[in-house]
């Protein structure tokens, strides 16, 4: 019987090795620690490489940012909902509870996203040859 194929939001989200979305990219216990940023080097179940050339992530910081921006305009719409009268302060402060309180979560999410945009899925990990 041939593994179940998990999905590209499964791999994306659980922060799993592109190539099998079997392997995990961090360690597990880490994320909200100081080694959060903490990333293997390779996918303990196929081989793959996680940092494929020096500087690779550069582009994971358009996603934070995306990601960033998205926050600033749900917390923006949720203030005004429930505040009569909007200050700047108000809203900085809140976005900046927000971004910060969830900064490990996105930092893993662009890069997650990042690498699965440039390496494919091919297959569940007993199925693939090791890298």
């Amino acid at each position: 019987m041939e593994p179940r194929e998990r999905s590209l939001l499964y791999g994306i989200i659980n922060t799993k090795c592109p190539r099998c979305r079997e392997g995990n990219m961090f360690p597990p216990g880490t994320l909200y620690t100081r080694r959060f940023a903490d990333m293997h080097p390779n996918c303990n179940c196929c081989g793959q490489t996680f940092e494929p050339e020096p500087g690779y992530y550069y582009g994971a910081m358009y996603v934070s940012f995306g990601f960033s921006t998205g926050i600033f305009l749900v917390v923006l719409f949720l203030l005004s909902l429930f505040v009569e009268e909007l200050t700047t302060a108000m809203v900085a402060v809140a976005v900046l509870v927000v971004v910060v309180g969830l900064l490990p979560v996105m930092f893993r999410l662009s890069r997650a996203l990042w690498i699965n945009i440039f390496i494919r899925y091919e297959g569940p990990c007993s199925l693939i040859p090791k890298k």
